[in-house]
């Protein structure tokens, strides 16, 4: 991509990489929800879902459910009634005690599904109790078929009701949920405990201690219209419901107490019939029997337990959350803040997991959020610490390759070699010096100023003082200004006057005075860097001035203060004053003095000789008068404070004319003034301007023929907001070599041709310094024997309103 020559490289690179973080930062969301997608839909995250699945589940006990009692087929029982399996009659035995206690119902977890020669006499005995028996469905075929292995018919007409007992094993061979409801690919077959349980809720038995249902309970007994999985909620009680052995409930040894008006589940504990299977619990607790997990079933059904996975839509809904926030948190965080942010969201998502599992029965994987952050964290730190390596690489390189504005040791051949970080770090090495440096020299610099020099920070506090500002609050006797608020290191010091000289500012400050040396008051800050007259306790005079401090961005950081001993300064215009006093009184009153008397004597001499003498004497005294004069004003003109107020230049030009009319006249010379309605408003000393147009108007009667005309015109020009008078006369005219020597001192011309024609010298010089003080600017345009037009340019000011 070409950068645009019209813009700052540096913006332009800013820019681009503006640009490129954006787009980056797109992509890895991108990847962040694939990775989110992959784990939803394509179950990779399935692992770590039933690790921390498992965890969770462990970490919280349930009480379990006092109504069930499990009759164990153990290895005591095998070790009384023989081996296994045992005839039917054994079995219609347990029945007919059972029945002797009165429990509310049996459920059978042992398979029935061969004919013997005993199940008429077992039938019988499934009349004397509601009897639940279990039937086996064969893995599915590939049409979508199972084989359903039902009990013997004899006995499935006497049963209460009948389930299948399948159970399905995760692909790590734990078994973590139940399906209600599953189908043969012709007929619908309700899990074991699920026809109990409606029997249960329909009243057909009651329980010893009867529970009301919750209305979860009852909704899941009735949704029988899929094939929905429900993780059973696993806990350390699951194995310690009461269990008695079989072989205990034939011999007539077990307590009748312990079985009447319970759900008595019947299956087989003994460790060599292999009815068991890995469940959550069962790191702690090794495999369980598959009776208690049936038990745990039923437990859930009557409490309302049982846990639902949430849909994919919603999992992956609630898993993008996390990496939003994440994402978000990439654009305004640090580093350091994003990996306590990544680790809280992790954790956050587990917290919820939890809560979920805990308080709602519903089981939100965590794992899809947590690897969603996983993948995006690193690689956008990866990326964001590429970017900046790569851009300290470039403003290093930029840096180095720069010439250095002070003087530095040579730096030996092949400095930066080696890998790429040992390059970086040597150019990030000699940067630091460079800024050592440079900060060696701020302060060289500060120090070795004669004048006190304070730095503040934006509150105004004094952060350094150069040598000169300690020795002078040394010399004062006052405390080190380092710390110190502005005003209170500058406390001492007495306001004398402004720069400008304008009495109305100067009261505001008197009014205002200490306040206003503090920096942060906007009102004083243009008096301020202009700069103000102070006086300290010993005396001396001071000039005082704030500058601000600004950043590379322009933004104001805090203030410079300098303090300039104008002491000698004031002393030597004093001199200057009273050399003017002297030029302007002391030699002017002896000049009068002889032109008086040079009067008196005219009128008594007779002597033609004597009447030429006197004449020459007038002339040369009035000659030193006039140079004096013109000598004060134009020494003023330099020094002296402008008052300036708005005045319309037309009005002075008229003002002028008027003063030279009588020497005009004399010479029948005639000034036009042409311009109109255009008053054209400037700043201006009104007596100052008056004066400098009356110089040119006067040069231009003293160098015109009789019977000619001065014109002088006034024009605008609204674009550059300057007014331009031009003073046109058809005079002698000045040759090019004399005109860039017109506005000199003591410069005079014609003075061959016109000997007659008094002059000192400092009328146009006395013109150039009163123009340029107005901002403004003077030239001239003249030939020999043409004429000499003066144009005078001016700033405009808006025409006050009548």
């Amino acid at each position: 991509m070409k950068l645009d020559p019209r813009i700052d490289p540096r913006t332009q690179r800013r820019r681009l990489l503006g640009r490129r973080f954006l787009i980056e930062w797109i992509a890895i969301g991108c990847l962040g929800i694939a990775v989110i997608l992959a784990g939803v839909a394509g179950h990779t995250t399935s692992s770590v879902d039933r690790i921390i699945y498992d965890r969770l589940l462990t970490l919280r006990n349930l009480p379990i459910e006092s109504n069930l009692v499990v009759v164990e087929i153990d290895n005591q029982s095998l070790a009384e009634l023989g081996r296994w399996p045992w005839a039917r009659s054994v079995h219609a035995q347990l029945l007919d005690a059972l029945a002797k206690a009165q429990p509310a119902a049996v459920v059978y977890d042992v398979l029935f599904t061969e004919p013997s020669a005993d199940d008429r006499q077992f039938a019988k005995s499934l009349d004397q109790l509601p009897t639940y028996l279990p039937i086996l469905l064969s893995p599915e075929e590939r049409d979508g078929t199972r084989t359903v292995v039902p009990p013997v018919p004899a006995l499935a007409g006497h049963a209460a009701g009948v389930g299948h007992i399948n159970l399905e094993v995760d692909p790590d061979g734990i078994v973590r949920s139940v399906a209600l409801y599953e189908s043969d690919g012709r007929h619908r077959w309700p899990q074991l405990m699920v026809p109990v349980f409606h029997a249960l809720e329909n009243g057909q038995f009651k329980l010893a201690n009867a529970v009301p249902l919750t209305p979860r309970a009852h909704d899941l007994a009735q949704d029988d219209n899929g094939e929905a999985r429900y993780y059973i909620p696993f806990s350390r009680y699951t194995q310690t419901y009461p269990t008695i052995s079989f072989a205990d409930v034939l011999a007539g040894r077990a307590n009748p107490d312990e079985l009447r008006g319970k759900i008595v589940i019947v299956g087989v504990t003994a460790s060599g019939l292999y009815d068991r299977f890995a469940t959550p619990i069962s790191g702690e607790f090794g495999p369980l029997p598959g009776v208690y997990i049936h038990a745990g079933i039923l437990d859930m059904l009557m409490t309302g337990r049982a846990i639902s996975p949430v849909s994919g839509s919603l999992l992956f809904i609630a898993s993008l959350l996390p990496l939003v926030v994440l994402l978000a948190g990439f654009l305004m965080l640090s580093p350091w803040r994003s990996l306590l942010l990544t680790l809280s969201l992790a954790v956050l998502a587990v917290a919820s997991s939890a809560a979920l599992l805990y308080e709602a029965r519903l089981w939100l994987s965590p794992a899809p959020a947590i690897f969603g952050l996983i993948a995006v964290y690193p690689i956008w730190n990866w990326r964001r610490l590429e970017m900046t390596m790569s851009y300290l690489r470039r403003e290093l390189q930029r840096l180095a390759d720069e010439p250095h504005l002070l003087p530095e040791a040579p730096s030996e051949r092949g400095e930066f070699g080696g890998d790429v970080l040992e390059r970086q770090m040597s150019l990030m090495a000699q940067a630091a010096q460079r800024v050592q440096d440079m900060k060696r020299f701020v302060w060289d610099s500060l120090d070795s100023m004669p004048e006190p020099v304070l730095v503040t920070d934006i509150a105004g506090t004094v952060l350094i003082a150069n040598h000169a500002a300690k020795k002078y609050c040394a010399r004062l006797n006052v405390p080190a200004p380092e710390g110190r608020p502005l005003r209170v290191a500058l406390g001492e010091l007495t306001f004398m006057k402004t720069v400008d000289g304008k009495a109305e500012r100067e009261a505001e400050m008197r009014a205002y005075w200490p306040a206003a040396l503090d920096p942060t008051r906007d009102f004083e800050n243009d008096l301020m860097e202009r700069g103000i007259e102070v006086r300290d306790s010993d005396g001396l005079d001071h000039l005082l001035r704030y500058a601000p401090c600004t950043n590379a961005q322009g933004k104001v950081t805090g203030w410079i203060a300098g303090l300039v001993d104008v002491t000698e300064l004031h002393a030597a215009e004093r001199q200057r004053e009273e050399a003017l006093h002297l030029l302007s009184h002391d030699m002017r009153s002896p000049q009068s003095s002889i032109l008086a008397l040079v009067e008196i004597e005219r009128q008594r001499v007779e002597s033609e000789h004597t009447r030429g003498l006197l004449a020459r004497i007038e002339r040369y005294a009035q000659r030193a008068l006039m140079l004096a004069d013109e000598f004060v004003q134009l020494a003023r003109a330099e020094s002296q404070t402008y008052q300036l107020e708005p005045a319309s230049f037309a009005d002075l030009l008229i003002d002028a004319s008027d003063e030279v009319w009588p020497q005009a006249q004399a010479k029948h010379i005639r000034i036009d003034t042409l311009f109109g309605d255009d008053l054209c408003w400037v700043s201006a000393d009104r007596s100052l301007m008056t004066r400098a147009l009356v110089n040119i108007l006067n040069n231009a009667v003293k160098y015109s023929p009789t019977d000619t005309v001065i014109a002088c015109t006034l024009s605008t020009e609204r674009r550059s907001r300057r007014m331009l008078c031009t003073i046109r006369d058809q005079g002698y005219g000045i040759s090019p070599e004399d005109q860039r020597h017109l506005f000199e001192r003591f410069k005079r011309f014609h003075t061959n041709e016109r000997p007659e024609v008094a002059g000192s010298g400092l009328g146009m010089a006395f013109v150039k310094t009163v123009v340029t003080r107005h901002g403004g600017g003077v030239s001239v345009d003249s030939a020999l024997g043409v004429g000499t037009a003066i144009a005078i340019t001016l700033p405009l000011l808006e025409e006050p309103s009548a």
